[in-house]
């Protein structure tokens, strides 16, 4: 059969590039400034030279811009090449990879190669290299380039010419600019980014009740101090107005007494549903004023978004067939065996009447954004459509795009995942569970080395008022304090829930993650004051001043010789940070720290433990470390004089 191509098909491969998510489906995720690495297979059949580039536009522009790409391995030609890019703007970016034949780089290896060996018949070969760089002499827009072309057409025009005048440098420069781009291929469609603000990445969390702190305004007095000790988003759990029906009271018990506020989540009264504020907290304008006030202090408040309502909100009567109903008429109440939340409907998510659904909680979000909340902590959002988030979230980006969605997925790992694919800007992990050396090692590089990276951004978020894990329950303040650094000094975003800074460590019952007394049912009185807050303001200085402790993927773990030590490196050009916990809360411990030679410090060096003050002389090689509970529990050293 004749072949059906009126083209000729391309000769070069662009295989394998990155960074991308699931072959291009989804973008995957930068923040403002940072350096985006490119990298791709890049080959054809024969022994043509190559040239390749990334082509990068961001949100809006219809020009590309371009930046080289170059041989990563030893090899002249290799097949894994490599660039960069900075993104400058929030939004969407556009990134792809062009590669071509240099036919003029490979005519003049060819004649470098003849004049090596000798050979002198090449007016065959002159003849080609004249053509080349008449043609080139029509491109050129530099009149540099153009001087330079001209001169070695003087010299292979004149039969007595030296041949060698083709190898110039400044010709080879003046070509490569010149040359017309043969057989260039590229990506079949550009691969996408997602570009967020820097708070989308690097962030220390603080949450509280506001109500258990009288009140929206009473909370605003609360956050210049909040803001010393160093946090950067402010969490509310949902702050609307609750159901009186089927109340829960003191710890989850099913019958409230006079009094008793009931869960925020939920949510709903006579006083109004999802866009409204509970009257005992505040108004609206309350709202705004407190955001307003963290912004002057350069913070977020973040907003429990939960998507369920109490049977009094007044989507149950404005809108029956948006909720979930047996077909004895009765409506299904939320569950998570074992637990049960008689004082909570879910939503119907499968009602014809979906596409009014969907917008109506758009313009619950937008009117939230409106009043000046960035961020949205989304509870249990692996319960509700994948469809519905992508276009929320979409939806919302439209309106602002500073909004950050942080999913409370604790769930499998496909699902974790697929949230962040579709939008989520940060997700909670499965640190609270990981405890031992190598659940922790294991967990993290597989957040920070593997697919992951390039879209999943976890938030290790400590402790929440649903999880006390036991190892806090038993291990007491030491506990709190590894766990503490861990979680700042391991991910760029962490966070902790009040009562963490006073060592809260009682369950409502052995084997629970409940806390006693929960601040989900009741009120309690809250103050800043834990004696763990001087840590925690240090902690985050320290997190401030060192760029290593803003990246994930650059953690390396350590060896220590002793399974109850935990130590890892992350260093950036000029910062790098080694970290050592004890993970043991009840013993001292001792091992060595063994640095190895690849990370590229000097022989010997010497490192200040930024928490302590003290200084060290460290080496490649073991060095030795003791971490006593009943003094440091945790070394954060600044390798000094990079």
């Amino acid at each position: 059969m004749p072949v059906a191509n009126t083209k000729a098909p391309a000769r070069i491969q662009i295989q394998y590039p990155t960074p991308t998510v699931d072959g291009g489906r989804y973008p995957a995720k930068r923040v403002v400034g940072d350096v985006v690495a490119v990298t791709a297979d890049v080959f054809r059949d024969g022994h043509e030279v190559l040239r390749a580039v990334v082509r990068f536009r961001g949100p809006g522009s219809r020009g590309w811009t371009e930046a080289p790409l170059h041989p990563l391995d030893a090899h002249v030609n290799g097949v894994r090449w490599g660039g960069e890019f900075t993104v400058t703007t929030q939004g969407r970016w556009e990134f792809t990879i062009e590669a071509w034949s240099d036919t003029f780089a490979t005519w003049r290896d060819e004649l470098q190669r003849k004049l090596g060996a000798g050979q002198s018949d090449l007016a065959g070969e002159l003849s080609e290299g004249v053509v080349m760089l008449e043609q080139a002499m029509a491109r050129a827009r530099e009149t540099g380039d153009r001087d330079a072309i001209e001169s070695v057409l003087e010299v292979l025009g004149d039969p007595a010419g030296a041949p060698a005048a083709a190898l110039a440098p400044d010709l080879f420069t003046a070509m490569e600019r010149a040359s017309e781009r043969t057989g260039s291929t590229t990506l079949e469609r550009p691969l996408a980014l997602e570009v967020d603000r820097v708070g989308a990445a690097f962030a220390s969390w603080y949450e509280l009740f506001p109500r258990s702190w009288g009140g929206l305004a009473e909370v605003e007095k609360q956050i210049p101090a909040i803001a010393e000790l160093g946090f950067d988003v402010l969490y509310f759990p949902p702050i609307h107005p609750i159901g009186e029906s089927n109340r829960k009271g003191p710890n989850n018990t099913l019958t409230a007494a006079p009094g008793d506020p009931g869960s925020p989540y939920a949510i709903g009264s006579e006083e109004g549903g999802h866009d409204a504020v509970h009257p005992e907290l505040g108004t609206l304008e309350d709202v705004r004023s407190l955001c307003a006030t963290a912004r002057e202090h350069g913070m977020d408040v973040a907003l429990d978004l939960a998507l369920n309502a109490s049977p009094d909100h007044p989507w149950l009567k404005a809108h029956p067939e948006w909720f979930q109903q047996r077909p004895d008429g009765t409506l299904k109440y939320a569950e998570n065996p074992p637990k049960r939340y008689q004082d909570i409907y879910n939503f119907n998510w499968d009602t014809e009447d979906w596409r009014e659904l969907w917008q109506a909680w758009r313009d619950v979000v937008v009117h939230w954004v409106e009043t000046g909340i960035k961020v949205f902590r989304v509870d249990n959002p692996h319960t509700k459509p994948f469809p519905f988030w992508e276009w929320l979230i979409r939806e919302v980006h439209a309106v602002d795009r500073d909004v950050v969605f942080l999913a409370e997925a604790f769930t499998r790992r496909a699902v974790m995942r697929h949230l962040a694919k579709i939008g989520f800007t940060q997700s909670y992990t499965y640190f609270t569970w990981k405890n031992s050396r190598g659940e922790l090692s294991e967990y993290v590089s597989e957040l920070a080395h593997g697919p992951e990276r390039e879209y999943f951004r976890p938030n290790l978020f400590i402790n929440t008022p649903d999880i006390l894990h036991a190892y806090l329950q038993h291990g007491g303040p030491p506990a709190f304090v590894s766990r503490l650094v861990l979680a700042g000094t391991l991910s760029p975003a962490y966070g902790i829930y009040s009562g963490y800074e006073h060592f809260e460590n009682v369950p409502v019952r052995e084997g629970s993650e409940e806390y006693l007394d929960s601040e989900k049912y009741e009120t309690r009185q809250r103050a800043l004051d834990g004696p763990l807050l001087p840590m925690i303001r240090r902690l985050n200085e320290i997190r401030r001043e060192n760029p290593a402790l803003q990246r994930l993927e650059n953690v390396t773990f350590l060896e220590t010789y002793n399974e109850a030590l935990i130590a890892y490196v992350k260093s950036v050009p000029g910062n790098t940070i080694v970290c050592v916990a004890n993970i043991d809360p009840q013993h001292a411990q001792e091992g060595s720290v063994v640095i190895p030679a690849h990370l590229g410090l000097a022989p010997a060096f010497a490192v200040g433990d930024l928490l302590t003050g003290e200084h060290y002389d460290w080496r490649i090689g073991p060095n030795y470390v003791r971490l006593d509970p009943a003094g440091k529990q945790a070394h954060v050293l600044r390798v000094e004089q990079q």
